[in-house]
């Protein structure tokens, strides 16, 4: 893989950085957000989930099955219509995990709301994915991963972004034409610009709390 910014045993042989593939369920839906300058509690209450379910989480060993995130089966131990969020600090930025991909839109600007920076990406089974990078509760720059040229794309992005993009690579997969990325690209990207280049045990040595939210709160 060209991934200059993922070191050895980071990302996982299809591109996606491992600590995420561990979180996540099987043939996942999810997304992924990093805040600078909040911390994990008031960066889920932004993201609309339901107070009375914020949490100290605790992540189990293992998953109970293929359908169940890590997460999720530290919040009740089987997949249901409910959202796990994961959330964690990570020096000046804060990640959340959503593993059903319920926040999304609106997501990015929501975080960053106060002179903040925030980026959020999703990928659905299906293999869609794009990217939210919002500045001071305004929406900078949508990049839409199905339909990215990174020639095009580069020189007009923000340099913070346009960093991340280039730390994030490209992951080899046979089916990529020339000029083409890979869909996992976002999850990369959004790992770059907040310098998390980890691995589950990195995570669970730092403090997290999880919530739940449904799907159209």
């Amino acid at each position: 893989m060209v991934t200059p910014g993922f070191p050895p045993n980071t990302l996982d042989s299809e591109g996606l950085p491992v600590w995420i593939r561990d979180l996540a369920s099987d043939d996942p839906n999810h997304s992924l957000h990093f805040v600078r300058d909040m911390g994990p509690v008031r960066a889920l209450e932004a993201l609309r989930v339901d107070p009375t379910s914020i949490q100290r989480c605790v992540l189990p060993d293992r998953k109970p099955n293929r359908y169940t995130s890590l997460p999720g089966a530290a919040f009740g131990g089987v997949a249901g219509d409910a959202a796990t969020l994961l959330a964690g600090r990570l020096g000046q930025w804060t990640f959340v995990y959503d593993d059903l991909g319920y926040t999304f839109e609106g997501s990015a600007e929501a975080l960053s709301c106060g002179q903040r920076k925030a980026v959020t990406t999703v990928y659905t089974i299906n293999g869609h994915a794009s990217l939210h990078y919002a500045v001071d509760g305004e929406e900078i720059e949508e990049v839409v991963i199905d339909e990215l040229s990174l020639e095009e794309r580069l020189p007009g992005m923000p340099a913070d972004l346009a960093t991340a993009f280039e730390a994030a690579g490209i992951a080899d997969w046979e089916d990529l034409e020339p000029g083409e990325v890979d869909s996992l690209i976002g999850m990369r990207v959004a790992c770059a610009m907040a310098k998390a280049v980890l691995t589950l045990d990195d995570i669970r040595r730092i403090p997290l709390v999880m919530a739940q939210r449904n799907a159209g709160d």
